[in-house]
This record gives structure tokens, sequence and C-alpha cells, in this order.
């Protein structure tokens, strides 16, 4: 068992990782001799590929990684504060070393850690400042002269944090905190069977996956001609993960309702193809035996004619090989595509079975849709007592939809809500909330499915209608029930 979680832990060539510095975050895969570019500095991840995730790497030269060695920082210059920062004036004259001084420092090979320490030493200033503006000082000074990296494990949280702070129109602007409340509330677990549809990316499919931990299954409904899996695949899940994930397209969700969803008898398998294939094998065979026959009487005539006959036959045999060879290649790829387009057609029979039963345990909606009409049909597909989570950016789609439900029954608990989040900053005698914060993360309407009474609803519909129609009309339609 060690063996096998230290191999997990472990940076792996061909692995997805994160690099992270300070509070910015991206997603790469690790391979040898290539050149990753983050945060204005280059370098190759071949010295990472064995080391612990979570180990910070300092960039040296050459673009190559090396551990970083904890240092332990006794300077006294540091220990000495001032009490206050009234008498320090920024004229640009108490730093020492000029651009130059530094630019010669970085090209000694002196890294980046030696640097700050002679900027505090050239530093005027320094020692009058408060312990806390030294504090600040030395931290400004660090980002901008070390290097360090740091190579994380792909998480929820990690990806969902890197997306919403360098491509948030990609997730529909979808916060962590809200990814966590749509986990929580669509009670994600291993072992449900979860439909999902979203277009962020492939991020709330990833996280989904990733609590139920490979057990169960998902069917991903999506738009278009296929899924969208960018950030899914920056998850690094293993093959097993994906053996019960299914998809299946939005464009078939009203055919499979009405029951006029096309269930045509599924193309044979390419064993006739290969068959074909065969046979013509047998008859380029058959074209070379006989070739050699012709070869073989040419023997008896005179030793520059054979010469002669023998380069020809050389010719024309190498000339029929490259045609076998392109029709070959020509007859891999119509049986690699029709084995592709029956297997893709047959996982849709598959994942139309699975929703014919409609006992999904719950369903997740995140997309950049109106959310009212995909609600309405997905539901019908989740079994009785099973909640059902719906993202999205604005207020007003999901009152809509909150209104609809209502007026169409068969759910319960129906709630429309909207998390707020704060960063705190946490230091010792200067913890504080941060001056910046997250102007919104989206809202969410969750809500529990039951038994839906055709009957009641029926006649509420018919109330409403009588309610609706004006009074000459509405008596004819009493009249008629009478």
């Amino acid at each position: 068992m060690e063996g096998g979680l230290s191999s997990v832990s472990r940076i792996r060539e061909g692995d997805c990782a994160v690099l992270k510095r300070d509070d910015v975050f991206k997603a790469v895969p690790v391979l040898r001799r290539r050149k990753i570019i983050f945060e204005k500095q280059w370098f190759y991840l071949d010295n990472a590929i064995g080391h612990v995730y979570g180990t910070t790497f300092e960039v040296t030269s050459g673009g190559n990684l090396q551990p970083k060695q904890e240092v332990e920082e006794t300077n006294k210059e540091t220990k000495e504060a001032g009490t206050d920062n009234r008498n320090i004036v920024d004229d640009g004259k108490s730093q020492k070393l000029t651009h130059d001084d530094i630019k010669a420092l970085k090209d000694k090979g002196i890294k980046g850690q030696e640097i700050v320490q002679q900027l505090i030493e050239n530093s005027t200033t320094f020692r009058d400042k408060t312990e806390f503006a030294q504090d600040k000082y030395i931290k400004k000074k660090k980002k901008k002269y070390e290097a360090l990296i740091t190579i994380v494990k792909p998480s929820t949280r990690i990806l969902s944090t890197m997306y919403y702070a360098r491509e948030p129109g990609k997730i529909n602007h979808l916060r962590y905190d809200t990814l966590a409340q749509m986990l929580t509330l669509g009670n994600i677990r291993a072992g449900n069977k979860m439909i999902v549809m979203e277009t962020c990316a492939g991020l709330v499919l990833g996280a989904v996956m990733e609590r139920m931990g490979g057990y169960g299954s998902i069917i991903q409904m999506y738009p278009g001609g296929g899924p969208v899996r960018a950030a899914t695949s920056c998850f690094g899940f293993p093959k097993v993960f994906f053996d019960n994930l299914h998809e299946f397209p939005l464009s078939k969700v009203d055919s499979l309702l009405s029951g006029t969803f096309s269930t045509e008898t599924l193309p044979s398998e390419p064993e006739d193809n290969m068959l074909a294939k065969e046979e013509s094998n047998g008859l380029t065979n058959e074209k070379q035996t006989s070739l050699q026959e012709t070869e073989g009487e040419s023997t008896t005539e005179a030793a520059m004619e054979i010469n002669q006959t023998e380069e020809q036959e050389t010719m024309d045999i190498n000339a029929e090989d490259v045609e076998h060879r392109e029709n070959k290649e020509k007859e891999n790829k119509e049986n690699e595509k029709q084995r592709k387009q029956w297997e893709r057609r047959k996982k849709l029979l598959e994942t139309a079975a699975l929703l014919r039963e409609k006992n999904a345990d719950g369903l997740i909606v995140a997309s950049k849709f109106h959310p009212t009409p995909l609600l309405l049909a997905l539901l019908e597909f989740v079994a009785p007592s099973r909640p059902f989570v719906v993202y999205c950016q604005y207020k007003e789609p999901l009152l809509e939809c909150y209104t609809k439900l209502r007026e169409r029954g068969g759910v319960i608990n129906l709630k429309l809500s909207e998390t707020w989040l704060r960063n705190y900053q946490v230091l010792p005698d200067r913890s504080h909330p941060k001056l910046t914060m997250s102007g919104g993360g989206g809202y969410l309407l969750s809500g529990i499915t039951v038994v839906l009474d055709k009957g009641k609803s029926d006649s509420s519909n018919l109330e409403a209608l009588k309610m609706e129609e004006p009074s000459s009309k509405r008596c004819k339609v009493q009249d008629l029930h009478c």
C-alpha cells in the first residue's frame, strides 16, 4: 500500500499538474523537454519528475528546476525595527543598488534570495520601518526576484480557483464556493446515478467525478456535436473513472421522451470489411506469385536479357507494392472510421436505455442556456425524492424557473439562494477582511422531486384556464362539462 500511495502522490511523466506561484495557477501536462512559460518565467519540468506533489522548486539558469532548500533566516538586521513610518520619505534614493547592479548580480547567477538580502542591506530606510512594513517589503522583493514555482496536484478547488481567476467566462463565472454548494445540495456521493448538464468546460463534470470516486454512473447531457471536457482532462483521472461516464445529446431528449427516438439496428461490426481486406490481400498474393513464375521462366534466356527483365519486374513490383500500401491505408482509415461510428451509436443506445429507466439519483444543471426548458425536460429522468440543483449567473431566469416549477408541481423544498464570499487575511496582530472581494458567484435553485399527481395538475390547469378566460367563454366551458 505504501508503494501505491507514494506512486500516486509523486509527479510522473504524462500527468496533468498545476503550477502555483502565490495566488496564480496554471494547469500544464508534465512532459520532458517541453518549454513551459509561467509568470514571465520559462523552464522545463524534467527535474520535477519523481518528486512529491507540493514541492517548491527554484528556477535556475537554463530553465532547470531545483527543489528549494529551506534556510533559516537569522539576520540581525531584520530584527531591528522602528516604531512608525512617519519619518520615512519615498524619494527614490533609499536604495543604493541600481538596476545595472541588480542585473549584474543576475548575470553572475546569484540566487534571488541573496539578491533580496543585498537589497535589504543596501536600503537606508529598512531599519526605520516597522516590523509589519519590513515583512511587506521582504515579501514584495521575494515575489519580484525569487523565481519559485510550486507544483500541486489538481483538485476541484484548485481548478475552479484557477478558471475563475484566469478565464471566468468559460465557466459562466461559477465561483468555487458556489460549486461546493452545488455538490452538497445535489447529494453527490459514490454509487449515485447522476445526470449532469453543463457548459462550464467540464469543470462541474470533473467535480462530480472526483466526488464519486469512480463508483456509480454519470450521464452527461451536451449541446452541439459533442461534449466539451477541457477542464475534466486537467483532473488527471484514471481510465477507470471514464468507464461509467455516458453522454447523450440534448437534441435527442424530446424524441426520447415522446418515444420516437431512433432505435435503428446497429451496423454490423467491421467483420465484413476485414473479410474483404483478406480477399484483397489474397488477390495481391496471386499477382506476386504469377510474377515470380514469369521470372522463373525467363531464367533460360541470355544473361543480359535476364538482368533487364529482373530490373523491369522489380520496378513493377515496387510500384504495385506502393499502390497496395496506399489502398491498405485507405481501407484501414475507413474501417477505423466505421468502427468509431459503430461504437458511438452503441454507446448512445446504452445511454438512452439508462435514461429510459427514469431512476436517476440527482440532476445538476449549470449552463449558459435558459434553465427552464432544460430543467422541465431533464426532471422526467429523475426518480422521486431526489435532489436537483440549477446554477445560473443571473437571478431572473431562475425566478422564472421557480415560478414554472411551482405551477407544474412534482417538486418540494424549492430554494433560490446566493452565496456570499469574502476572503480574510490571517496574520499575527493584523487579521482583517480583505479590501477586495468577489461581486457575485451566481445563483442556485435547488429542490427535491416528488411523484407528480397528474389528476391534480390537470384540475389546477383547468382552474387556471377558467380564471384567465372571459366570463362568456367560462360559461360555455362549464356547460360543456355539465
